[in-house]
């Protein structure tokens, strides 16, 4: 029998997440909990850290935060979708400015809903396409 150090199930529902935008209080704040429900959190606040990023990772989860103006947003999307081209998107927008992302695969109203709705809008994307035990970091 192969002994393993962790559970694959486990790997099998962590998710290799994204964050964008560009609040620090707010990124850290997402970070803690998407990370306190198992995922790895990595945060980008540059165009050029966003690239740098999808060319070190295997994201399952963008998400791009309402702080951003509505040109950064779509700037940050084409950007997603061109370097990490697999990666589900979660717009997170403010009710008053409303969605900028038509092409994105889910959407978090704030500051209506609960904070942890962000780990639920997670589950949900990860749900419709989970990650790969062989996508998980190393």
């Amino acid at each position: 029998m192969i002994d393993f150090p962790c559970d694959l199930r486990i790997l099998a529902s962590m998710a290799v997440v994204l964050c964008t935008g560009v609040e620090e209080g707010l990124l850290a704040t997402r970070k803690l909990m998407l990370e306190k429900a198992g995922h790895i959190v990595v945060v980008a606040m540059t165009q050029p850290a966003m690239i740098k990023a999808c060319q070190r990772h295997a994201f399952h989860v963008a998400v791009v935060g309402q702080e951003e103006t509505p040109e950064n947003k779509k700037s940050v999307f084409a950007l997603v979708r061109q370097h990490c081209p697999s990666t589900k998107i979660l717009e997170v927008y403010a009710i008053e400015v409303g969605r900028t992302l038509k092409g994105a695969d889910d959407w978090l109203a704030l500051p209506k809903q609960e904070p942890t709705e962000l780990i639920e809008r997670v589950a949900t994307l990860l749900r419709r396409d989970p990650p790969a035990v062989r996508d998980s970091p190393q």
